[in-house]
Formats: structure tokens, sequence, C-alpha cells
């Protein structure tokens, strides 16, 4: 079996964990192995630099944040809590039979156009796309963390 469909499977089924837990660290845990599983799928697929921004921002930051988040809430009474997960598994229990039926469609109904990717580029390239065509991209990028960590720092001053 090809290894970019095991590696696509190993993230459908982490997605599915992290939106089907009912504890929220896990479900951020959860959402951070996607993202790393997803990384390693850049990277297989010769786009590293994507990758390393996929690890970086959702694997990383956007972990910290969740993490940081949560450590601030409260625990929910045991009532609320047991009320709660099980109004979630009834909201998405659907989710795995769409899943199976995304993978039939795609798989078994609809042929896949397989795809030959291009020749890796050279490093200057690569500064070339991303300092002179890009440099709009990587504003949103820097202002983006730059929010998270703002936000970070606000949630963190507002607990004191």
């Amino acid at each position: 079996m090809n290894i970019i469909l095991v590696l696509l499977i190993c993230m459908a089924l982490a997605g599915l964990w992290a939106v089907m837990t009912s504890l929220l660290l896990r479900a951020a845990i959860a959402l951070a192995l996607t993202s790393a599983i997803l990384t390693i799928i850049m990277f297989r697929l010769g786009a590293p630099l994507a990758g390393v921004f996929e690890l970086s921002v959702c694997a990383g930051l956007i972990s910290v944040v969740f993490i940081s988040v949560i450590s601030l809430t409260h625990r929910l009474p045991l009532q609320e809590y047991l009320k709660r997960r099980q109004s979630r598994i009834s909201r998405f229990i659907f989710l795995p039979f769409i899943l199976l039926a995304a993978v039939i469609i795609i798989f078994f109904i609809h042929k896949p156009i397989l795809v030959t990717l291009p020749a890796m580029g050279t490093i200057t390239e690569v500064r070339s796309v991303m300092w002179d065509v890009r440099r709009l991209d990587l504003f949103g990028q820097i202002m983006v963390l730059l929010a998270g960590v703002y936000g970070v720092l606000i949630l963190f001053k507002g607990r004191q």
C-alpha cells in the first residue's frame, strides 16, 4: 500500500478523533497530531516549505494557544460533562459514515487522477517566490503569529 495513502488514512482518523472526543485537551492533541501527519505528507510530496509552515504554525503555535486557553478554563461538574458528552456523540455519530462514504466515492466510484509531481526547485527559486512574489502572504503569516502571541499575553494578564 502506498505510504501517502496510509498517512491520509491516519490523518483522517486523527481528525475524526479531534472532533469526536469530549475532552478539550485530547482534541487539541489530536489536532496537533493531524497537523503533524499533514506535515509528513507535505514533505513526502516534495513541498518542504509548506511542511515547515504547517509544522511551525499549525502543529506548534496553534496547539500552544489552544492548550494555554484550555488551562485557563475550569472543569465542568460531572453531570454537566456527561450530558455534553452524550450530546456531542449524538451530534457527530454520522461523521464516520460520511468519511467512509467519501472514501468509497473517491477510490471506487471516481477514479483518482494520477498526478506527476514536478521536480523540486532549487533553493534560490524558493527564496525568489517567497520574498518577491508572495510577500503579502508572509506579512499575513507574521500578523497571525503576532495576533496569537498577543492573545495569549492578554489571557494570561487577565488571569492574574
